[in-house]
């Protein structure tokens, strides 16, 4: 799973319900192609909703290798920035945009570590990834 930041309606992400009060944020989440393929967008939504947040905007897509350097370009200077580019427009993401109080911070919570084998169990880590790359 990957996601990165908060995203604010002046970032041209529009919903049904506008970001309205200071602690209000939106998030983006993806779910990793192996994610997609293993059946687990269902289960994050659940997740996620269940926490009381609101789904924004969902979509399937198949992103180019270019595309997915450009979104992690925080992390070229990684030794791993070339294979995850790779890995991430190796199959189908699914992108989501997720609106709720303190929701950056929450969710950054609920996915657990990096790592799934240092994440807890209950997180969406350590329940359902395999390790760092899948």
């Amino acid at each position: 799973m990957a996601w990165h930041g908060m995203l604010r309606p002046a970032d041209g992400v529009t919903g049904s319900e506008p970001v309205t009060s200071a602690d209000m944020e939106r998030t983006f989440i993806a779910v990793k192609p192996d994610g997609v393929q293993r059946g687990l967008c269902g289960e994050i939504i659940k997740r996620l909703e269940q926490r009381g947040f609101h789904l924004v905007a969902a979509k399937f897509l198949q992103a180019s290798e270019d595309h997915m350097k450009q979104h992690y370009l925080d992390l070229k200077d990684m030794p791993f920035y070339g294979g995850l580019c790779k890995y991430m427009a190796s199959g189908p993401v699914f992108a989501m945009v997720w609106e709720g109080q303190n929701i950056v911070k929450l969710v950054r919570m609920m996915l657990g570590e990096t790592n799934p084998a240092d994440s807890k169990p209950g997180s969406i880590r350590g329940d359902l990834c395999i390790n760092i790359g899948r």
